[in-house]
């Protein structure tokens, strides 16, 4: 594929949670650049194997998405994220939701041809068929860099969401502790529903079995 000149790796993040946004991620790098990057990621900040951003931790998610915001500011690649409210996600089903997402973020990212980019899409993931050169690799966050950038950047993006959602609802006097479990359905997050009900954040089409 010597007329590729971009790779782009696109992952999620929060697909299960009960609450708040699912987050589609999107990193894209030069194809003649991708070694570079690639070796610098690995034998640097992930020091020796790439990792699904869920198996790492907070402070090396946080760590890894500066590193790639320094990376953006300096050219060297580019990443963004389309986030699908949970209202939604009610509305139209969680995988149009992520469909939509990758649609977003493939468009904000290929500014010329589509036929210049090949995208590697992790696990069930698949872009549109615009995107002639597409590849969907299972733990994909674990075998390519984009593919791991982008689940970090993702991942990254949503907690931050979560964290200022926490804080806004203990304002309003009602601590769903979402800046702990990031909306996912834990024990403390079930009490805290029992204590205040629902809120706008919910996906209540998650939160069916919840009297």
């Amino acid at each position: 594929m010597s007329d590729i000149k971009y790779i782009i790796g696109i992952d999620e993040a929060g697909r299960g949670p009960i609450a708040g946004p699912v987050a589609v991620g999107a990193c894209m790098i030069k194809s003649d650049s991708i070694d570079d990057i690639s070796k610098e990621l690995i034998e640097g900040l992930m020091r020796g194997k790439l990792k699904d951003s869920k198996k790492l931790s907070e402070k090396k998610r946080a760590e890894i998405f500066t590193w790639v915001q320094t990376k953006q500011e300096a050219g060297q690649l580019s990443f963004v994220v389309s986030m699908g409210a949970s209202n939604t996600i009610d509305n139209v089903g969680i995988v149009p939701t992520i469909k939509r997402g990758i649609s977003k973020v493939l468009t904000q990212l290929v500014k010329g041809s589509e036929s210049d980019v090949r995208v590697l899409l992790d696990g069930g993931l698949r872009a549109p068929e615009v995107f002639k050169h597409q590849e969907t690799i299972v733990r994909g966050d674990e075998r390519e860099v984009v593919i791991s950038l982008a689940s970090i950047v993702a991942k990254v993006t949503r907690d931050e969401y979560m964290k200022k959602l926490g804080e806004k609802y203990k304002r309003e006097g009602k601590d769903y502790k979402f800046e702990r479990h990031k909306g996912y359905g834990t024990k403390a997050h079930y009490k805290a529903i029992g204590e205040y009900g629902l809120c706008s954040e919910h996906r209540r089409s998650f939160c069916k079995s919840i009297k």
